[in-house]
């Protein structure tokens, strides 16, 4: 069996790699060439170094300010998708009525696509807000809870899936033991529960700061970034630049490529924190 998968490895992996190699690893390179070019197209690129990665982090494009309002957008979501659905598969595991119907209407929302998300809140939270003669595009509060509320109706169904997978997973045998030692349900669930889902919870966190950091067609369906780009996020920030704007492409593209390494570094941190709680679990 081993040799027979050695001599076909190349042709069931082949077209995988190939894929991979077009659709990743070249553009990603040329990626990484253009951030240091000024271009319109490929085929008239000019080499200028680092002088666009000294705009992008310097000059008035609005991207560091979209950066710092989508670390503001994504820290409040992380908190509160993980936390709501983890409270929601607490409770869809307590052998409850109806909790298969429960889990499908949670886990609906993940199957929308962003933009007919966004403009769908978009017009939810508008005809609420009239009431108080204010739209969602008045005040960026309003657009960052709009998006913040958006984010977990979207990502929290999804989130509690996951999560439920993790908490069947626990031996029933460790929660007997707990409470036989006198430990009530918040003692069980801190000490025993919570470290062994840790799983889980990495797998959520890594999720969820992936979908919010890299967020585009909600931003763009829901606020565009208005009131005066206050809600934009770095992907729209980077995306608008990119089309919008004649000349800086190259610009665009160095912006790309610090997102890329910071979105990197936070979720290599981020996952190498919580595997080692699952060590210590």
């Amino acid at each position: 069996m081993t040799k027979s998968l050695k001599k076909y490895f190349v042709v069931f992996t082949g077209p995988t790699l190939i894929a991979f190699l077009i659709a990743f690893i070249v553009p990603f390179f040329m990626g990484l060439y253009l951030s240091l070019t000024k271009f319109t197209t490929l085929t008239n690129a000019k080499w200028v170094g680092f002088a666009n990665y000294q705009t992008a982090l310097t000059g008035n494009t609005g991207f560091v300010k979209a950066l710092g309002f989508t670390a503001l957008v994504s820290a409040i979501s992380i908190i509160t998708v993980n936390l709501g659905a983890f409270a929601l598969a607490y409770l869809l595991t307590r052998k409850l009525r109806g909790t298969n119907l429960f889990r499908s209407v949670f886990f609906m929302p993940n199957l929308i696509g962003g933009i007919v998300l966004g403009y769908t809140w978009q017009v939810m939270l508008n005809a609420i807000l009239r009431h108080w003669g204010q739209t969602i595009v008045n005040d960026w509060h309003l657009g960052m809870l709009g998006l913040i509320l958006l984010i977990n109706w979207q990502l929290m169904g999804y989130m509690m899936i996951i999560y439920i997978a993790g908490l069947q997973n626990v031996p029933p045998e460790l929660i007997e033991a707990s409470q036989i030692d006198g430990a009530g349900k918040w003692m069980t669930l801190r000490h025993v529960t919570i470290p062994m889902v840790m799983p889980s919870i990495t797998i959520c966190l890594f999720l969820t700061l992936a979908n919010t950091f890299k967020m585009y067609d909600q931003n763009l369906a829901l606020t565009n970034g208005a009131p005066l780009k206050q809600t934009q996020m770095a992907a729209l920030n980077i995306v608008d630049l990119m089309y919008k704007q004649v000349g800086k492409q190259g610009i665009a593209q160095a912006q790309a490529v610090i997102f890329f390494i910071i979105v990197s570094v936070i979720a290599v941190l981020q996952l190498r924190a919580t595997r080692a709680k699952e060590v210590e679990a």
